[in-house]
């Protein structure tokens, strides 16, 4: 877990990139109770499905661009014109079932605004507001879904939303803070409980 400056890591972290490494130092397990944020991570952890993360992280600035600054209320407006445009987007991945996922994914994140008074809100619901707090000390004990991933997932698709099974909604729970899986040897873990 130890890394050149002497902090303590989670595993994955290191040995990818600098990028990679920030990523985990910087953001990774923040609660986040920003909406463009929770919009952002769906869509980026919805486009990583099959792929490494490292591949998403690399492209973020693309998604940033293609998608509008990762406003919904413009995605949501994206059209077959749109969709074309993004196909030949090489900064991106160029697949027309995430890309489309995304734009419908968009307007049904507005409607979630407007019955929860925001996504966020809606999200910090299913843990009343405050994160759970893991105790791993290694990371073979993180698992890749948990029963409220799955409660959460769930109802995303029972809303109509696409690309969001378990696995990747843990994902996300775990990139916006909403579960802290930081391990307990990592200086982050501490970290996180505070913000």
């Amino acid at each position: 877990m130890g890394s050149d400056d002497g902090k303590s890591r989670c595993p994955w972290s290191l040995g990818v990139s600098g990028d990679y490494l920030a990523y985990h130092d910087d953001e990774w397990g923040v609660p986040a109770q920003d909406d463009r944020r929770q919009f952002e991570f769906l869509i980026l952890e919805s486009a990583q499905a099959g792929l490494s993360w490292s591949t998403i992280l690399h492209k973020r600035a693309a998604y940033r661009r293609a998608f509008a600054e990762f406003d919904p209320h413009k995605v949501a407006r994206f059209n077959s014109r749109s969709v074309k445009r993004l196909l030949s987007d090489p900064g991106i991945v160029r697949n027309r079932l995430k890309i489309k996922s995304a734009i419908a994914n968009a307007g049904l994140f507005l409607e979630i605004q407007e019955t929860h008074g925001s996504f966020s809100d809606y999200l910090w619901d299913f843990v009343d507001g405050r994160p759970i707090v893991n105790r791993w000390r290694s990371q073979s004990q993180v698992p890749a879904s948990t029963h409220l991933s799955d409660q959460i997932s769930k109802d995303l698709k029972r809303r109509g939303f696409k690309f969001v099974g378990s696995t990747i909604i843990y994902a996300h729970l775990q990139a916006t803070g909403l579960v802290n899986d930081h391990l307990v040897g990592c200086f982050r873990y501490r970290e996180c409980q505070k913000t």
